[in-house]
C-alpha cells in the first residue's frame, strides 16, 4: 500500500510561444506552464517553488513572482544555480522533502524567452518585464554551483558548450577508429532519429523530420559550428518555451482529489559530477559519473536496465548521448533514446531541458500504465549528472535517493598542466568557424610524454584550416609556455 507521505507526480505542462511577443517574460510562460499543469485550486495549495536558472532574463525571487501569479500566497521560493541537470536533481531534493514532512505540494518550474531577448537586444530594445529591486532577497539557491571553467580553459578562452562538446565528439570517433566522414554520417544517422521524435512530440520547437545528410553536410541553412558539428548538431537554445512538474505527497494528491490513474512514481534518483576540470579527466570520451550514477539508480528503484521502456537521455549535443549511452550499456539498444527529440529539435531553454522531458515522459507513461522511464540530466561539460526511475505503478519501496559522488571521486583521474611547454601529441580537438565559414583557431587536447593533459589553442589561421581537412590524431604539436601551439 502507498505511503501517505509517497512523492507522486501528479501534474506537468509545456508551452511554447512561438510568435514574437515582446511583452510575454519568463515569468508568464512559467505561469502558463503551471496552469497547464494543474486546476486553480491545486496550485493555489502549493507551499513550495522551486525555479530553475533563467539566463534571458535576471530575477532576485522569480519563485515569489510565480508563485503571486499562481495564488500560492504561503508558498516557500527556491531558486537554482547553473546547470542541465538541475530539473532532476530538483524533483530528487522534493521527493525527499515530500518523504520528510517538509513539504506536502511542490512546483517545479522553469522558462526561457531567449529568442525574443535576442531580437529585441538586436534592435537594441530592452523589454519592460519585471524588475526586483534590491529590497528584494535574492531567493535560497540562487548562487549555488562551482564553476565550470578553470584557469586552463580561461587562458586559451575555450569556454563554450560547442567547443567542448565537439572535443569530445572527436575522442569518440578516434576511440572508434572512424574516419571523419564515416564518424560524421553516423553521428548524422542518430540526429536524425531525434529529429523523427521530435517530428512525434506536439511540444517540440522543431517537428519537421530531417535526414542524416541534412544534419551533418554543412550548408547555407547549417553552417560550420565548430568542427565536427554544423548547426544543426547544436543545441538550439534560440526559443521561447516554459514547463513546469508538480509533485505531491500521496496524502495530499488524494486529497486534491487527483486520480491515482494520474499519478506518476519517482522511483529513485542519483546525482553526481566527473571532474569539474575537463583537463583531469581520465579520458574525454568517457564518464565515470555517468556510468556509476545511471547503474546506481537502476539498483535504489530495484529495476534492470531491461525492465526500462522509454529513455531520455540528455541531447545537448551528439557526444552526450554516445558517452551516456556506453556508459549506461544502451549502444545498439532498439529503444529510442529520447521521448522528447533532444535540444537540437524538441528545444534547448537552457537549463531547463530536463523540465520538459521529465513531463514528456510523464505523460507517456500514463499513457501506457505499468511502463517505466528513465530520465538522464547533464549540466557544465559532460560534468554535472542527475537521473531520476519512474513508473505509473507504486514502488514497492519509498522513494530512494544517493549521492554517489564518493565513489565516482575514487576513479582514476589523469594530470592537468595549466602551463606547459614542449612538445606533446593531440589527444582530440575542435575548430570553431566564423560566420563567413572560414576555421578560425584550434582547441587541442595535447598528451604530454608523461602522460599528462595540457590544453592548447592553434592561432594559426593555415594550420586551422588543417585540422579540418587532415586527420592530426596522434600528430606532434609544439605547446608554447602561453598556450598557444603549433603542429610539428
Amino acid at each position: 500500500m502507498t505511503s501517505p507521505r509517497t512523492p507522486v507526480l501528479i501534474g506537468f505542462g509545456q508551452v511554447n510561444q512561438r510568435d514574437e511577443d515582446a511583452t510575454v517574460e519568463p515569468i508568464d510562460l512559467m505561469a502558463a506552464a503551471a496552469r497547464s499543469a494543474a486546476e486553480p485550486k491545486v496550485l493555489g495549495a502549493v507551499d513550495s517553488i522551486r525555479v530553475v536558472n533563467i539566463l534571458s532574463w535576471r530575477y532576485r525571487d522569480p519563485g515569489r513572482l510565480l508563485a503571486q501569479r499562481i495564488r500560492a500566497d504561503d508558498a516557500a521560493t527556491r531558486y537554482t544555480g547553473v546547470g542541465g541537470n538541475v530539473p532532476q536533481t530538483l524533483v530528487n531534493q522534493a521527493c525527499l522533502d515530500i518523504q520528510e514532512g517538509r513539504a506536502d505540494l511542490v512546483v517545479i518550474a522553469g522558462a526561457e524567452t531567449f529568442r525574443t531577448r535576442t531580437r529585441l537586444r538586436n534592435r537594441g530594445v530592452k523589454p519592460d518585464w519585471t524588475s526586483e529591486g534590491d529590497s528584494v532577497p535574492y531567493a535560497d539557491g540562487a548562487n549555488e554551483g562551482e564553476p565550470l571553467i578553470g584557469p586552463a580553459e580561461i587562458r586559451i578562452k575555450l569556454d563554450r558548450a560547442p567547443y567542448f562538446y565537439a572535443m569530445f565528439e572527436q575522442a569518440l570517433r578516434i576511440e572508434a577508429g572512424e574516419s571523419s566522414d564515416a564518424h560524421r554520417r553516423r553521428i548524422g544517422e542518430l540526429w536524425s532519429q531525434f529529429s523523427a521524435v521530435a517530428a512525434d512530440n506536439p511540444y517540440a520547437w522543431s517537428r519537421k523530420a530531417l535526414s542524416a545528410e541534412e544534419i551533418w553536410q554543412p550548408s547555407a541553412d547549417n553552417r560550420m559550428v565548430s568542427w565536427p558539428y554544423p548547426k544543426l548538431m547544436n543545441s538550439n537554445n534560440m526559443v521561447d518555451q516554459g514547463a513546469a512538474i508538480i509533485l505531491a505527497s500521496a496524502e495530499k494528491a488524494a486529497d486534491l482529489q487527483i486520480p491515482t490513474e494520474r499519478w506518476v512514481f519517482p522511483y529513485a534518483g542519483t546525482d553526481a559530477h566527473d571532474t569539474y576540470a575537463i583537463g583531469e579527466r581520465l579520458q574525454l570520451h568517457r564518464s565515470p559519473a555517468i556510468r556509476i550514477a545511471g547503474r546506481r539508480v537502476l539498483e535504489l528503484a530495484g529495476v534492470g536496465l531491461g525492465d526500462i521502456d522509454h529513455v531520455d537521455l540528455y541531447s545537448c549535443f551528439p557526444s552526450a548521448v554516445q558517452v551516456a549511452a556506453t556508459e549506461l550499456g544502451l549502444v545498439g539498444d532498439p529503444r529510442p533514446l529520447t521521448v522528447t527529440g533532444g535540444l537540437t529539435f524538441a528545444g534547448g531553454p537552457w537549463n531547463n531541458y530536463v523540465t520538459h522531458s521529465i513531463a514528456t515522459m510523464a505523460e507517456r507513461l500514463i499513457a501506457n500504465p505499468g511502463e517505466r522511464g528513465l530520465i538522464s540530466a547533464n549540466g557544465g561539460w559532460l560534468t554535472k549528472h542527475s537521473f531520476g526511475v519512474y513508473g505509473t505503478t507504486p514502488p514497492e519501496h519509498e522513494f530512494r535517493w544517493q549521492d554517489v559522488q564518493s565513489a565516482v571521486d575514487a576513479e582514476p583521474t589523469r594530470k592537468a598542466e595549466v602551463e606547459w611547454a614542449g612538445v606533446g601529441t593531440v589527444e582530440a580537438w575542435t575548430t570553431p568557424f566564423d560566420r563567413d565559414g572560414s576555421a578560425e583557431k584550434a582547441f587541442v587536447a595535447v598528451r604530454t610524454p608523461e602522460d599528462s593533459r595540457t590544453l592548447a589553442v592553434i592561432t594559426d589561421a593555415a594550420e586551422a584550416d588543417a585540422t579540418v581537412r587532415e586527420d592530426i590524431a596522434g600528430a606532434k604539436v609544439q605547446v608554447h609556455a602561453d598556450g598557444t601551439a603549433n603542429l610539428e
